[in-house]
């Protein structure tokens, strides 16, 4: 056994291998072997299997798969039966398109591996090539497993021999995905599960896991065996209160009857600020800051904050800037359980147009609790030949982050695999604002909600909204150009951020559609305020919590719609997209100085300026 700086080399791959080895469950037995072939590069595979073409008498598309060629069998138990598979394509969301009009020879690899009849164009090829790669498509994350934020899903197709192995709900292999840390080269590794004699298939489970709901597993497997929903109810039901816990640490929390109301004295309010915005332009004389938590008045943290109960029990007046249960509406799958609740006795679902309610909310579904019923309403709106794209997020992440937009419900059913998600209906006919230098773009507003009281409810929005635009004039082509179907520029150092004051924007709006912006203001006020009610219609976890001593600052992110109303008249249709904790206020500092001045004068001297719009 060689020695490397006193390991050995076995030694040294397990101190960097053994916790990746352990949680993607391959057996000891393997380990050896697999250090040897990733350190001296051992592609040995053909020497135990052979791809068998098939050509269907149908007609239809050939098909390969893989067989044991060795003599004497594969032995599950066998220490030298692990093999690596070479990876021939990888990219990172939104590159797969480019990768493929860029890097010479991929584009033909791929058709031939997928099986793909060339197509009279190259983009024409490309696009197939886009639809067919979600049956081939396998994925693993880098970043840090403590903070999501920091995880980019990496989506890659092995070679093609790994992409010849067929599915078995009984599987005779296991095929994982391996990165060899020293040189940072992605694999996937191959080993048996059962014994397969000679001439016998390999097959892999390719949603393996503990999923053992059959419908689940169906609407998993659409990819490869297609199956009609259309059958199944595509009705929400609102999930037990278990739901709202799961994932959470919860709050030490009791009813506001506990609490003493806290009285401000009239004296300076000390402030202890996380926020560097806050601590820049906070510059009321009535507040001051202190780095020590326990003689501050206000508490203003980016941190999630737990325990309610401490805060009454404290001997000076305190406040923070969260409320108890606040996820319900800062997190999405949650915000769409508790905005259906306004329409709760009344039609959920329009049965001709399969709209759903209320109008205000596009249409949403978790990809992990409600897979079967999206797949029957997907299934159930290209029957009525009803637009289909839809934008599918991560419960927890925002700007951007591992978002895709597609009309591929092969694609949809795959995405999960990156970690939860929800499905929301695509806006495909959203309200556009014209630029001159690019045309007709999509937009979005963000609002500034500031929450006082939930019991009774208590709230304001700040009438200055800001604007964010795409970059590229809008249809629906091309769903992978990130500034043509996104908003969110000030993340990306190569994209140009278009920056409108409100008064600026509203005074263009009205002149191109000839339509009151107040009146949409309107309609935007009534869906904030119900939102609102709807979080404070339910007591924690499924609800927003009373506390006396919270305070809350939201960002409330919404585009507008064009829908036609029973009278078949085109009207504007304010749809919310989400509620964002500890929203970035960079934007509200630089356009209006005195805006945290405004919002901790209002949370916690009770003054209601004239900039505050009351709920």
């Amino acid at each position: 056994m060689l020695i490397m700086d006193g390991l050995s080399v076995y030694g040294t791959f397990l101190a960097l291998h053994k916790s990746q080895l352990e949680s993607s469950c391959v057996p000891e037995r393997f380990w050896q072997t697999l250090c040897k072939k990733v350190g001296e590069e051992i592609f040995d595979a053909g020497s135990t299997f052979g791809i068998l073409k098939i050509d269907p008498d149908d007609g239809s598309r050939p098909s390969c798969k893989v067989i044991v060629n060795e003599t004497n069998g594969v032995n599950a138990e066998d220490p030298a039966q692990i093999y690596l598979i070479d990876h021939a394509w990888s990219y990172r969301q939104g590159e797969a398109r480019h990768h493929l009009q860029q890097i010479p020879g991929l584009l033909d690899r791929m058709v031939d591996l997928m099986g793909i009849e060339r197509a009279p164009s190259v983009e024409e090829s490309i696009t197939l090539v886009i639809k067919e790669m979600w049956k081939f498509n396998h994925t693993y994350s880098i970043g840090s497993p403590t903070d999501v934020s920091t995880m980019v899903p990496v989506w890659y197709i092995m070679d093609e021999f790994g992409s010849a192995i067929q599915h078995s709900d009984e599987p005779t292999f296991r095929i994982i995905p391996f990165l060899h840390l020293p040189e940072q080269i992605p694999y996937s590794v191959l080993f048996p599960i059962k014994n397969v004699a000679n001439g016998g298939e390999v097959t892999v489970d390719y949603i393996e896991g503990p999923e053992k709901n059959p419908l689940v597993r169906a609407a998993m497997l659409l990819p490869w065996v297609p199956v009609s929903f259309l059958s199944e109810d595509f009705r929400q039901m609102e999930p037990d209160k278990e739901y709202f816990l799961e994932g959470h640490v919860p709050e030490m929390w009791s009813s506001c009857d506990s609490y003493s109301r806290p009285v401000f004295s009239g004296e300076k309010l000390k402030v202890f600020s996380e926020y560097s915005l806050v601590n820049e332009y906070l510059s009321d004389p009535r507040f001051e800051f202190t780095d020590d938590e326990e003689t501050a008045n206000i508490l203003w943290y980016t941190t999630h904050f737990k325990d309610y109960e401490k805060l009454s029990d404290s001997k000076v007046l305190k406040f923070v800037n969260q409320f108890p249960f606040e996820h319900v509406i800062t997190v999405k799958d949650l915000l769409a359980i508790v905005c259906r609740r306004n329409n709760v006795g009344k039609i959920d679902v329009d049965p001709l147009s399969l709209e759903t309610y209320p109008s205000w909310l596009p249409t949403t579904y978790n990809l992990k609790t409600e897979l079967p019923k999206f797949v029957c309403y997907f299934q159930n709106r290209v029957a009525e030949g009803l637009d289909n794209h839809w934008i599918c997020k991560p419960w927890n992440l925002a700007r951007g982050l591992d978002m895709h937009i597609t009309n591929d419900i092969n694609c949809i059913v795959r995405l999960p695999f990156t970690g939860p998600k929800i499905a929301q209906k695509y806006i495909e006919d959203p309200v556009l604002f014209y630029r001159p230098e690019c045309g007709n773009v999509k937009f979005d507003v963000r609002y500034v909600v500031l929450l006082k009281n939930v019991h009774p409810l208590n709230a304001y929005v700040h009438s200055k909204f800001y604007l964010r635009f795409a970059n590229v004039a809008f249809d629906l082509d091309d769903l992978q150009m990130y500034e043509k179907h996104f908003t969110v520029m000030n993340y990306n150092e190569n994209s140009q951020l278009h920056h409108k004051l409100c008064e600026e924007f509203v005074a263009e709006f009205e002149t191109q559609y000839e339509l009151k912006w107040s009146h949409i203001e309107r309609d935007i006020m009534g869906m904030l305020r119900e939102v609102l009610e709807a979080a404070a219609s339910k007591q924690p976890p499924c609800g927003i919590g009373q506390c006396p001593h919270s305070r809350a600052l939201y960002a409330a992110d919404i585009m507008l719609a064009w829908r036609t109303d029973s009278d078949g008249c085109r009207v504007v249709q304010p749809k919310l997209l989400e509620m964002n904790w500890t929203p970035d206020c960079q934007r509200a500092c630089l356009y209006y100085p005195q805006f945290y001045n405004d919002v901790f004068a209002l949370l916690f001297l009770d003054e209601v300026r004239d900039v505050f719009l009351q709920l």
